[in-house]
């Protein structure tokens, strides 16, 4: 029995030694290199990144469109024309639109009035000849590009969003002022 209990005693010191060890490191790390990987930064030239990866000359970012008439008002006016039919569904999604990005500075009927006006300048009216005679593409060239204080609109507005908006910007145009066919549509009606 004693024996046992001297053995027991050796075994239990041993086990007690044994638990206050501390490895901070293994032994042996089985791919270090993957174990201890340094942080790098994409721009920096290390070994394992001999150079900055620049996109192959002549490729655009998947689903960017880019636009061919940056800086023309005018040429944007003739050769766009928007390719949205005028339906409810479109004038309702352009309303929404509108009274998202544009009722801030244009107002409710696109009077320029809207409710940030008295900290900044008062924008065009959309009711006005000068924009009535604006060409649809014209006005998407505006949106896409902005004008004077107006930023551009490229980044928040989707291209048949654009499209969409103008659709609605002449439905409050004609509300404002009816066209002849438009009086003579209601007289019949």
């Amino acid at each position: 029995m004693k024996v046992f209990f001297k053995k027991s005693l050796l075994v239990a010191v041993m086990l007690g030694g044994l638990t206050s060890c501390r490895h901070d490191k293994p032994n042996m790390t089985y791919m270090p290199d993957m174990h201890y990987s340094p942080a790098v930064k994409a721009q920096e030239q290390t070994r394992w990144n001999s150079k900055t990866r620049v996109p192959v000359e002549g490729t655009i970012p998947r689903g960017y469109h880019p636009y061919r008439y940056s800086g023309q008002p005018e040429k944007a006016g003739q050769m766009l024309k928007n390719p949205l039919r005028r339906t409810k569904t479109v004038l309702n999604h352009g309303r929404d639109l509108f009274n998202t990005y544009c009722i801030v500075c244009h107002g409710k009927f696109g009077e320029g009035d809207g409710y940030i006006i008295p900290k900044y300048p008062r924008p065009p009216s959309l009711q006005s000849d000068k924009i009535r005679n604006y060409p649809d593409g014209r006005i998407y060239h505006i949106i896409t590009e902005g004008q004077n204080l107006m930023p551009s609109y490229a980044s928040q507005i989707l291209q048949e969003d654009r499209w969409a908006i103008i659709h609605y910007i002449r439905v409050l145009q004609r509300a404002k002022k009816p066209t002849a066919s438009d009086l003579k549509k209601l007289e019949n009606w």
